[in-house]
């Protein structure tokens, strides 16, 4: 991409990464008095609604297609229902800032599942990268030192949303976001849609009320800008940044995600760092430059020979 063109697209860029590295700092505060359900349900029906008048505002309707819905419902389970659920039961026992950092593990899960499903070409770019991840991971997780206080559990819950979001990334790929007869922002609209009724549904057969009314108005705004900003919003400006930027571009955002979430978690809620959680995330943020090619394309510009081609995925 040019350089007079970054102008067009870098404002957007930046606001998601603001959207989005902070919706961890929402959840933090949301589960303070509602239980993880309540959080994943409440910010799915105000995100939909806010596509549903994205598409109202644009004159589009939802898909007709039964098949297509089909897939919405699989799609849900692994990109929003458990992920969302996951993320806010782990953030009951690590900071915002570790569940941003394990978030970033997402691209790393998505071209892992790509391979296995043999959806993409397995370079030794790719490998290196995948291997290098899960050594970044091991240094996030600390495994050389005892986790107490339920840290362990909250720590594979954000990891778990993060191999969630893998599966949901080749799952998508595959099945949904290749069609062209339906806008992106459609698509989104209908998975999101098709989340909220399943969280619906397992919250009430839990016994777990959909919303709290006792909640704190500190809690409730929190909710609001993590549904409409994090969930709603954030899917509408990806569209616009990719539309502008390209796929390959916008997929970069992941590199910014923790740094908005350690300038939320750290100031504002006084969250603190071990060592081996940033240096683990740098590593983390190397494997996924590694597995889309960055440093190859990087090679190419110098001069240097490179290996296979190595085509950037998205997050």
């Amino acid at each position: 991409m040019r350089t007079k063109d970054v102008g067009r697209w870098l404002p957007g860029f930046l606001l998601l990464a603001l959207i989005w590295g902070n919706s961890f700092f929402f959840i933090k505060i949301t589960i303070e008095a509602l239980h993880p359900l309540q959080v994943s349900f409440g910010r799915m029906v105000i995100g939909a609604a806010v596509l549903l008048l994205a598409l109202a505002a644009g004159r589009r309707v939802l898909p007709r297609d039964p098949r297509l819905w089909g897939h919405f419902q699989v799609a849900s389970i692994v990109l929003t229902t458990l992920p969302f659920t996951l993320f806010a039961y782990g953030e009951q026992y690590v900071s915002s800032v570790v569940a941003a950092i394990w978030n970033a593990t997402t691209p790393l899960c998505t071209i892992a599942f790509t391979l296995l499903l043999r959806a993409e070409k397995a370079t030794g770019a790719r490998v290196l990268g995948l291997g290098l991840g899960f050594a970044g991971v091991m240094v996030v997780l600390g495994v050389w030192q005892p986790m107490t206080g339920g840290q362990l559990g909250g720590s594979l819950a954000c990891f778990g949303a993060a191999v969630c979001y893998g599966v949901g990334g080749a799952y998508m790929g595959r099945f949904i976001t290749g069609r062209r007869s339906e806008p992106a922002v459609v698509l989104a609209a209908g998975q999101l849609l098709s989340g909220a009724v399943q969280v619906g549904v397992v919250t009430l057969v839990a016994g777990v009320p959909l919303a709290d009314v006792s909640a704190p108005a500190r809690v409730w705004w929190s909710l609001a800008a993590l549904g409409g900003l994090g969930t709603g919003v954030a899917y509408l400006l990806l569209y616009w940044v990719q539309a502008r930027a390209g796929v390959t571009t916008t997929s970069t955002v992941t590199y910014l995600l923790p740094v908005f979430a350690a300038l939320s978690g750290v100031v504002v809620l006084g969250e603190r760092l071990s060592w081996n959680q940033p240096v683990g995330a740098v590593v983390i943020m190397v494997a996924i430059a590694c597995t889309q090619g960055a440093l190859l394309r990087r090679r190419r510009r110098t001069g240097d020979p490179a290996p296979d081609d190595v085509p950037a995925t998205t997050t």
